[in-house]
């Protein structure tokens, strides 16, 4: 079987490849390569669109609803795990190491990283002290590979990876280490998770002018792996997860849930804590897409009504039409609430900020009942943020507690989201290479998207088989 690269390039779709990324258009102008438009499924978020590449299966079979969710039997919320476990399917490797026990495969910042059966691993994975504090690290499987690879490439740039100082930096590190897994090991399929476009889609919004330059940018890492890559022989595919919107509201699901006596919180200390458990009803947002839980069936009905009278919400899908989503799981709301194309959720529920959590202030990704794209800001209202941020880093340098609380509440701020599927196919994800089985510009669903991976990595063609949700 060839060797192949799947480049995921987050966030790109087809009106990104003009001017400003001159290399994917010469990548594209290849005889053989393909554009092809991938209709993506609910919800288009990182996870779930990673799993469903990587098994052919809807959510509701590989079970990956969304980055986050509510676990019933803990009562409590579930955000970014790293276990594959929760994974199910049979992943693009595991088939192809079944037609050749050789075949091999590295995973390299793709999503639920830990514990899968590719021969290498890495992703991000910070240390947390038992003294609160938080150093930014690495895992990878081997376990050795750790340090191997930071003495080549130095620390991994994690504040470069999300929060404020998220940028470039974090993918060219990215780009550095699928090179050395390749430099090292030769794996017969190499995945590379490239986040930049992210960022600022999200934080300036894709209608602002200055995402040329974070077009440039990716497009210069990808130009260099791509380089480095098809001279050892190896066939390169890029692909996307879904396209960012424009948005200019904000859906404060919670706080409305609240009006209605259904949220409740504990005192923590003059902080208002959300107790799931003890909620008649509450979302988990993730971006344009909440999962409602109703833990009092007698309010369903009512809770459903509230959403849709909800300004920006497009649709609320009970189970049957969870079911016929391909969206039906244990651990999916029981209802999802989508948002339209120029609105998104976020997991507020106080009345004022003097009552948020701390967590609130904070980049915190697993504590936060939600996804928070505000934590790409630092709060506008710091005079001197450089000052602020340097006199917590010095007082964590000198072993003292600090809370780097320096995030604002202010959901305005955000100016693009996803996870609705954008009515407009220039804004849905793409597959860009080398498709025997397909026709330039055609487009398929995301759940097929797996079949024409699987074989191009086996370098043959491809037969469609129909899947049932």
């Amino acid at each position: 079987m060839p060797r192949t690269a799947i480049l995921n390039v987050v966030g790109l779709t087809p009106r990104h490849l003009g001017p400003d990324m001159p290399f994917l258009r010469q990548f594209l102008a290849r005889e053989e390569t393909k554009l092809v438009h991938v209709t993506p499924l609910l919800p288009a978020v990182t996870s779930t669109m990673q799993a469903t590449y990587l098994t052919g299966e809807a959510p509701g079979g590989h079970g990956i609803v969304g980055n986050m969710w509510y676990d019933r039997d803990y009562a409590e919320h579930r955000c970014w795990k790293q276990s594959n476990h929760l994974v199910k399917g049979r992943k693009i490797w595991e088939t192809l190491r079944e037609e050749d026990p050789a075949y091999t495969c590295a995973k390299v910042f793709w999503w639920n990283n830990l514990y899968s059966s590719a021969d290498y691993q890495i992703t991000p994975r910070p240390i947390y002290r038992a003294d609160g504090k938080k150093l930014f690290d690495v895992q990878t499987w081997p376990m050795e590979l750790r340090k191997k690879i930071r003495r080549r490439l130095g620390k991994f740039p994690f504040p470069a990876f999300w929060g404020p100082a998220s940028g470039i930096e974090s993918s060219r590190w990215i780009a550095q280490s699928a090179k050395w897994f390749e430099d090292q090991f030769s794996p017969n399929l190499n995945l590379v998770y490239l986040p930049h476009l992210d960022y600022n889609l999200q934080r300036i919004g894709p209608e602002s002018p200055k995402i040329s330059d974070d077009l440039q940018a990716i497009d210069q890492v990808v130009e260099d792996l791509v380089n480095h890559l098809e001279p050892r022989g190896v066939r390169v595919v890029v692909l996307s997860e879904y396209g960012i919107t424009q948005v200019d509201r904000a859906i404060h699901l919670n706080r409305v849930f609240r009006e209605k006596g259904w949220i409740v919180w504990r005192d923590e200390l003059g902080s208002e804590m959300i107790d799931l458990g003890n909620c008649r009803a509450f979302a988990i947002p993730d971006h344009q897409v909440a999962h409602v839980y109703v833990n009092d069936p007698a309010i369903l009905d009512e809770v459903a009504e509230t959403l849709r009278q909800t300004e920006g919400v497009a649709a609320v899908h009970d189970r049957a039409a969870q079911k016929a989503l391909g969206l039906a799981h244990e651990r999916t709301g029981d209802l999802v609430a989508v948002s339209d194309e120029r609105s998104w959720f976020t997991y507020y529920w106080w009345k004022s900020d003097r009552k948020a959590p701390d967590y609130a202030r904070c980049v915190d990704i697993h504590r936060k009942p939600g996804y928070d794209p505000v934590e790409l800001f630092l709060d506008p209202k710091i005079r001197f943020p450089k000052l602020a941020v340097g006199r917590r880093l010095l007082k964590k340098a000198l072993g003292f507690r600090m809370l780097m609380n320096v995030i604002p509440l202010d959901a305005s701020l955000v100016k693009g989201s996803h996870g609705c599927i954008p009515h407009d196919r220039d804004d849905h994800p793409v597959l860009i290479g080398a498709f025997p089985g397909l026709e330039n510009g055609a487009t398929l669903a995301a759940t097929e998207a797996h079949g024409h991976l699987l074989a191009l990595c086996r370098g043959g063609g491809w037969s469609p088989v129909t899947r049932d949700p």
